[in-house]
């Protein structure tokens, strides 16, 4: 049994907090403002921009998950987090327990590619987006803290209760259909499987990479996909976006490092992820 800090105990750290419980490890979740009940995972009331917060954490933990996210897409929400944040629980463990061993909740928004190109975690990282450059250097700051330590860099996470894709293609309009446009994307409960994954790796001392891409395996053109989803829920198609060549095309994510460690994705495509949606149906919840 291991002693695990979920640093940021949302929906994903909730799920893989829980799964580790039933793993027989002793699971403390960190959250600004924690459930009332769950008896599975101990909570930590601490916001972690503050660092006298932090003296309310036990130092003793053998592995933490940081996956906090920022409360908007503002920039200096993500320096709180990925920057502020980061910085303190680092200082923090370095000071009390330095054998501590983590696990950041990272984004493929750290790659910059835009002509369809695939990368994987050996691909050159120049996002082009403030957001992505400050996750970036987060990545760097858990592994400069220590070599053992383990990102994992999430695609577009999708599930039931996840609407935005749904409502996009339930709107209508123009999709970009040439040159085509890639889109890369996880399914929650996978997320929530991988990070169990890793964590049980880790704790049992497994020979980890450093990083690890996680997205499913099919990194489909945009245009397929409005199509694919526009027919499951009896909507128009959309209509055809033809863009000079040049134009952008984003990236496909390779899986490959993270099944080569043994990971056997639950929904391999959008096409299974989506297979909640009754045919013919208007509701865009998922």
């Amino acid at each position: 049994m291991a002693r695990i800090l979920i640093a940021g105990c949302g929906d994903l750290g909730l799920a893989a907090g829980q799964l580790l419980a039933d793993d027989g490890h002793d699971v403390v979740g960190l959250r600004r403002h924690p459930p009332a009940n769950d008896n599975k995972i101990r909570y930590i009331k601490a916001d972690l921009s503050n660092p006298a917060d932090l003296e309310k954490i036990d130092s003793g933990f053998d592995l933490v998950i940081y996956i906090l996210t920022p409360d908007d897409r503002s920039e200096q929400s993500y320096r709180n987090v990925f920057e502020s944040g980061v910085a303190n629980l680092l200082n923090f463990f370095s000071g009390n327990n330095p054998d501590t061993r983590f696990l950041f909740v990272s984004s493929t928004s750290v790659y910059g590619q835009t002509h369809g190109e695939w990368v994987d975690e050996d691909s050159v990282t120049e996002p082009a987006r403030i957001t992505g450059k400050i996750i970036l250097q987060a990545e760097k700051a858990f592994l400069a803290h220590c070599s053992n330590n383990c990102i994992i860099r999430f695609s577009g996470i999708y599930g039931r209760d996840r609407s935005r894709l749904l409502d996009l293609v339930a709107r209508g309009g123009e999709v970009q259909y040439q040159p085509a446009y890639y889109t890369n994307r996880i399914h929650r409960d996978d997320c929530v499987a991988v990070l169990r994954f890793l964590s049980n790796k880790m704790i049992a001392g497994a020979a980890v990479e450093p990083v690890y891409i996680a997205s499913d395996d099919d990194p489909a053109a945009k245009w397929d996909v409005f199509n694919d989803l526009a027919d499951k829920l009896g909507v128009e198609r959309p209509e055809k976006a033809i863009l000079p060549q040049g134009s952008d095309q984003n990236k496909r994510c390779s899986n490959r490092r993270l099944k080569q460690l043994g990971y056997s994705f639950i929904y391999k495509s959008y096409r299974d992820g989506y297979n909640f949606i009754e045919p013919g149906c208007q509701g865009s919840s998922d």
